[in-house]
């Protein structure tokens, strides 16, 4: 290989994405209550930026289909020379209320308004803090203050009951000897075993048991009917019971299916995580982006109100200070900065504004069916298909959807819900999965359950009925519907 040193001429083209355009596509991928997080964080750290109070007096801005896209923000790709010495942004600055005068205003920002804004805040977010709730280990601990047992017992059973998990459900998933010093006798570990059992006595019944097993003998009690029937399940046939498998259970056990069906009966009756009640429940808060209302034609109109992004303006006053000539040199700039940096703000949100209405208008234009009558009536969409009606970027799609709700008269749904695949029926007809899968259920819920239909038989009845889908799609969206296997769907109650 001959290595040599000199000049040569190359052609070539490369792509950069401008801080404004990274901006943009960030904006548009955040979901409502983030937005909101981003302008108050924007309030904050830029003097320039300020928010205009609501006239309760003045018909909202924002109830008026006209205004869903908001000003003329093209919908193009944002390109900043970043070579250049953009000579023409001091101009632009000067002539912004000129360009977007809805968001000015010649009244300076007050350190004052400032202030009383950010107490408000901290006072809503203290008003909305939920109480504190009563923990696993705090409702054994309390238990436990009220027995009578001796000082080296009742270590243990602090050290056990600390190593409990409300998220397990309440198991030990600790070994005994692990919560015991290295050194530790067999006297300690006797000790172990009995605070155990001072545990495992506490409420709720089944806690601190190590398997599934020792956590359902726990709960029985004398007064449960079927102990007996219970104890031998519980003990040899929990797999058995799982799986459906009542004749070999009649046939190890001798017991009649009656005295089986009664016993599992009870069996249901238990609780497999105890302490389940006490595990933190992360309930979502949806905080749904746009709202879909019918028009008087029976047509659906997209609806937004992004709160605070649409009362955002940039103060005159401190363009009015450069423009007479008093401000430094630093302060031009750090003047000039701001400003631009609040526009690019008030650009970005409305430029996501006008993108996220007209994908959401075309995602409800294209399921009408499904608002109308049901979910029977989705139909198949790709995003490539809305991104060509919009007139943008397949990824552009994606990000505007990408964590979003809406509103509609038959509930709160995320936008990608309306992205569905589908195949075609024997008619050449396109049919979404979700139609293929509510037939599914419908045949099943229909079946005979003496003689449940196999996975072969299911592909034969959707295939009667003009949905041609393989074995392996039947088997995939029956474990996906949580629908049991054959087997385990057979009532032994009905043999003959």
């Amino acid at each position: 290989m001959k290595i040599t040193f000199g000049q040569h001429l190359q052609q070539k083209q490369t792509q950069s994405l401008a801080p404004r355009m990274i901006q943009s596509m960030e904006i548009l991928q955040m979901p409502l209550v983030e937005l909101q997080e981003r302008i108050e964080q924007e309030l904050s750290e830029n003097p320039m930026l300020e928010l205009r109070e609501q006239d309760p007096n003045l018909p909202d801005e924002n109830s008026s289909s006209e205004k869903n896209e908001g000003p003329d923000v093209e919908q193009k790709e944002l390109v900043v020379d970043e070579n250049g010495k953009n000579e023409d942004d001091f101009e632009r600055l000067l002539n912004l209320d000129n360009e977007f005068p809805d968001h000015f205003d010649g009244k300076p920002s007050t350190s004052a308004n400032r202030v009383q804004d950010e107490i408000n805040r901290q006072h809503d977010m203290i008003a909305n803090i939920a109480d504190s709730k009563v923990t696993l280990q705090d409702h054994l601990r309390m238990q436990l203050g009220e027995l009578d047992i001796p000082e080296d017992l009742e270590r243990m059973c602090e050290r056990i009951i600390s190593a409990l998990n409300a998220e397990d459900g309440g198991y030990l998933k600790t070994a005994l000897p692990d919560l015991l010093p290295v050194n530790a006798g067999e006297d300690q570990l006797e000790v172990a075993e009995q605070a155990l059992k001072v545990v495992q006595s506490l409420d709720p019944p089944g806690v601190a048991a190590r398997d599934l097993k020792e956590c359902l003998l726990l709960q029985l009690t004398d007064e449960l009917p079927y102990g007996d029937e219970l104890k031998t399940l519980i003990n040899d046939h929990l797999n058995d019971l799982r799986d459906n498998r009542i004749p070999q259970i009649q046939k190890a056990t001798g017991y009649t299916f009656e005295q089986i069906q009664e016993a599992w009966d009870q069996l249901k009756k238990l609780n497999p995580k105890p302490a389940s009640q006490f595990a933190e429940r992360v309930v979502q808060v949806v905080t749904p982006d746009l709202k879909a209302e019918l028009d008087d034609e029976g047509n659906y109109i997209v609806k937004m109100d992004e709160g605070p992004g649409r009362r955002l303006f940039i103060s005159k006053y401190y363009r009015n200070r450069l423009a007479s000539g008093q401000a430094t040199k630093e302060e031009k700039e750090f003047i000039k900065r701001k400003v631009m940096a609040a526009q690019w703000l008030i650009e970005s949100i409305e430029q996501r504004r006008g993108t996220l209405s007209r994908v959401a208008q075309e995602i409800l234009n294209h399921q009408k069916d499904f608002l109308d009558k049901g979910p029977r009536h989705i139909k198949p969409l790709k995003m490539q298909q809305i991104a060509d009606k919009v007139g943008v970027h397949v990824t552009t799609v994606s990000r505007a959807v990408d964590d979003k709700w809406i509103d509609t008269p038959r509930g709160i749904f995320p936008l990608r819900k309306f992205f569905v695949g589908g195949t075609q029926t024997q008619d050449g007809q396109d049919v979404a999965w979700d139609e293929i899968r509510i037939k599914l259920q419908e045949i099943i819920d229909a079946e005979d359950k003496s003689k449940p239909f196999s996975d072969d038989e299911l592909v034969n009845r959707l295939k009667a009925v003009g949905f041609p889908v393989a074995r392996r799609t039947v088997t995939k969206y029956r474990k996906k519907m949580g629908i049991p296997s054959s087997r385990q769907r057979r009532d032994w109650s009905a043999k003959k």
